[in-house]
């Protein structure tokens, strides 16, 4: 498979720099709970998972909350039996979205305080652990910053969107930590929804919770495959509908380009594909993302941009014309519940009644 940016020794070099740095000679245990929301249909990955969570497990709890089918579920048993806490999700818990309900399961089954929520191709090291360890004890939640190692083809083209996100702001990555209390004080979050990570950021600030999103916070994230990757493309834009600045500009895109060809004045178009890349270069350089992020990986962000544009259109379109995007075996209508200020902007946007 191919690989966009440094490949063998430097990029194992790099990784073993960001994976080990301030690692001890041995494990330190921490007072924290680490819950992972599962649902497999193929255990394609099962060795490689299994080796994460035992080394997860001499640092600290591990919860792993298993809504895969009964045959699978028997077979993780027996795989990770004394590893980790292997439960399923808790039945009295209801909602469309199946990792929500997996997360409310585990956060409240959880011994510590402290609760690390992450999806099963993250892989935190030790640095990263004790970093999130630290950040628990002044705020309510902590939003780290994925990067994918290794890098085919579709990795790199998807950080052209981690890249944008990171100079605009923060990025929304597949990991997340909370304090127990906090979660248990707000009830929960939303389990209806479709962009979960955003809902829960949404809930603890709404709920007065203090937010920490450090730049520097590196954790590493396994890419899914190609095929995984194109079939994700329509639902991932579907995210943007609960961001209207965000769906706003990726509505803009293809209308601008279309201008920009019919005005016959290409200067135009180059210079917004450069000021893209410049963009998504400041998010690269920012925190030191030099050392996660390869120098080519800006060059991908013209490329998403553009292939966001089309699919928030189709996003769009299966929001009035199929009543929401498929999730699993269920469909939902709604990516997050709008903030306030956005309230109004989604409701013409999107003709939803958010109140």
């Amino acid at each position: 498979m191919s690989s966009f940016g440094p490949t063998g020794d430097t990029r194992r070099t790099r990784r073993r720099e960001v994976e080990h740095e301030g690692a001890g000679p041995s494990p330190v245990r921490l007072p924290m709970t680490y819950v992972l929301p599962l649902r497999w249909h193929t255990d394609t990955g099962l060795a490689e998972l299994t080796d994460h969570l035992r080394w997860l497990g001499d640092r600290v709890e591990v919860l792993v909350v298993d809504g895969s089918p009964a045959g699978l579920f028997a077979r993780h048993a027996e795989a990770w039996r004394g590893l980790v806490r292997h439960l399923p999700p808790d039945p009295n818990e209801r909602g469309l979205n199946g990792k929500v309900r997996g997360v409310h399961t585990g956060v409240r089954a959880a011994d510590h305080e402290q609760v690390v929520i992450a999806d099963d191709d993250v892989r935190y090291d030790e640095a990263a652990l004790t970093a999130v360890h630290r950040l628990l004890g002044r705020a309510d939640l902590v939003r780290p910053q994925n990067y994918f190692d290794p890098l085919p083809w579709h990795a790199w083209w998807d950080t052209g969107r981690t890249l944008l996100n990171r100079a605009l702001g923060a990025d929304y990555p597949g990991t997340l930590a909370v304090r127990r209390s906090t979660f248990l004080a707000m009830g929960g979050y939303d389990p209806d929804v479709l962009f979960e990570n955003l809902e829960l950021i949404r809930t603890v600030r709404g709920h007065g919770g203090i937010e920490a999103a450090p730049a520097w916070l590196y954790v590493r994230r396994l890419p899914p495959d190609a095929a995984h990757f194109r079939g994700q493309r329509v639902r991932q834009a579907y995210d943007d509908l609960a961001q209207p600045a965000r769906l706003l500009t990726v509505l803009a895109v293809l209308p601008a380009l279309a201008a920009a060809v019919a005005s016959r004045r290409p200067g135009l178009l180059l210079g917004a594909v450069a000021g893209v890349v410049a963009l998504a270069e400041a998010g690269r350089r920012r925190a030191g993302g030099g050392r996660v992020f390869p120098p080519t990986t800006a060059l991908a962000a013209p490329l998403w941009l553009l292939e966001r544009g089309v699919c928030g259109w189709l996003a769009l379109a299966r929001r009035f014309l199929l009543g929401g995007v498929r999730y699993n075996d269920t469909r939902i209508r709604q990516a997050a519940n709008p903030t306030p200020h956005t309230r109004a902007i989604l409701h013409f946007l999107t003709g939803q009644n958010s109140s």
